[in-house]
């Protein structure tokens, strides 16, 4: 499902934050990436979701060699992916009310006939109800909103989830509801996982398998 090889990947020119990393998820494994903050892995997400350009190595998604970045990638490839970070204040606009924030990929794409039954669906899925849709990015809670951005990233069906420390900020109970919508949605579609986090006991208890990179040389 997902192939990275011999990733070397940073923001300055000639201070890589990850260097010749590889890494691989099945179609239909989760896989834990474990470290500490500084190390790394956030970045191998990115470039992972196809959202950075790494200075070396090789992007493999679904069977396909990428070439292109972010908005330049192939639009069947971007949609492959669903990507959930650790902020979601930095994730969302605030000025959006929930339900128009987990529309946003329908309509980008052009598929607002689904708006309505897949937004409802999802919001069912992870957790908000009564009028929480209705209400801004600003006037909910980081747990609410970090469901709607869950929310957001399964909008499209991906095949691939990446979760990027998306529990960190958030309390054990809602924690415990992202992992367990996440989870629904993977025996329903048999999509695949990659879950970026420095809990240990929570990753080994979600993925099939965890990798340990503990040096910013080895991200």
């Amino acid at each position: 499902m997902l192939e990275l090889s011999n990733i070397t990947a940073g923001y300055e020119r000639g201070k890589p934050v990850v260097r010749d990393v590889s890494l691989a998820v099945a179609r239909g494994e989760a896989v834990g990436l474990l470290g500490p903050s500084g190390c790394g892995k956030s970045t191998l997400a990115r470039v992972a979701a196809l959202l950075h350009r790494p200075d070396a190595g090789t992007v493999v998604l679904d069977g396909t060699t990428v070439h292109d970045y972010r908005h330049r990638a192939p639009r069947a490839l971007r949609t492959t992916v669903g990507v959930v970070f650790q902020s979601p204040r930095q994730s969302a606009d605030p000025r959006l009310r929930l339900r128009d924030l987990i529309a946003e990929p329908l309509k980008a794409t052009g598929r607002r006939i689904e708006i309505r039954e897949r937004v409802d669906e999802l919001a069912h899925a992870v957790g908000l109800g009564g009028d929480l849709l209705t209400r801004g990015a600003h006037e909910v809670s980081d747990g609410q909103l970090q469901r709607a951005c869950l929310a957001r990233a399964l909008v499209l069906r991906p095949r691939l989830l990446i979760c990027d420390e998306m529990t960190a900020m958030l309390d054990a109970s809602t924690t415990a509801a992202l992992v367990a919508a996440v989870e629904a949605y993977r025996r329903e579609t048999k999509a695949s996982l990659l879950a970026v986090g420095h809990d240990q006991v929570l990753l080994d208890r979600w993925c099939d398998r965890t990798v340990s990179w503990a040096a910013p040389s080895a991200a």
